[in-house]
């Protein structure tokens, strides 16, 4: 994982911040954890890369960089409240459960937006996102993609799944 996470890293310079590869080496080798989620997150398809450090916290920020919403992700309703609620064909999981198991976090709007400042992705498919509770509340969930040069934040049922929408997850490292 550290190779292909090396040649990654080497390719998408724009993408790190003032995040050197040595200093991502070293906090991984004392983070196995970190390795493990980041395995699941290239074998799921999303291409993790280095996109910067938290300012507040210091953490680095690793991202999945697929250009579309990661296949291995895809079709999943938002959470597991929303997956029990759904009585007629229901998705094999949702978006929170599988972040959960893969030790990693979805990415917010804030988050997101970042992202699209680092490329263009979700030209054909969209991601959902971290949704607030008030939102969720009412039984919705967020989701976001890339049209027109422009992001956009939709909504949608949390039991709502599409073969086009997944999620991208965001692993923050603080093992230093």
């Amino acid at each position: 994982m550290l190779e292909v996470l090396q040649e990654r890293f080497a390719k998408n310079p724009n993408r790190h911040g003032d995040v050197t590869w040595d200093e991502l080496e070293r906090a991984l080798r004392i983070c196995p954890s970190a390795i493990t989620s980041l395995v699941v997150m290239e074998e799921t398809g999303g291409e993790p890369d280095v996109i910067g450090r938290d300012q507040e916290t210091g953490e680095i920020l690793i991202c999945d960089c697929a250009r579309e919403a990661p296949v291995g992700r895809r079709s999943l309703c938002y959470d597991d409240v929303a997956l029990k609620k759904r009585k007629r064909n229901p998705p094999r999981g949702s978006a929170l459960q599988q972040a959960t198991e893969m030790g990693v976090e979805l990415l917010d709007e804030k988050g997101y937006r970042r992202l699209q400042e680092l490329g263009e992705f979700d030209l054909r498919s969209s991601s959902w996102i971290a949704t607030p509770s008030d939102v969720r509340d009412l039984g919705g969930a967020l989701f976001c993609e890339r049209r027109y040069g422009r992001v956009f934040v939709f909504h949608n049922g949390a039991d709502s799944y599409y073969s086009t929408r997944g999620w991208r997850g965001l692993l923050r490292v603080s093992c230093l």
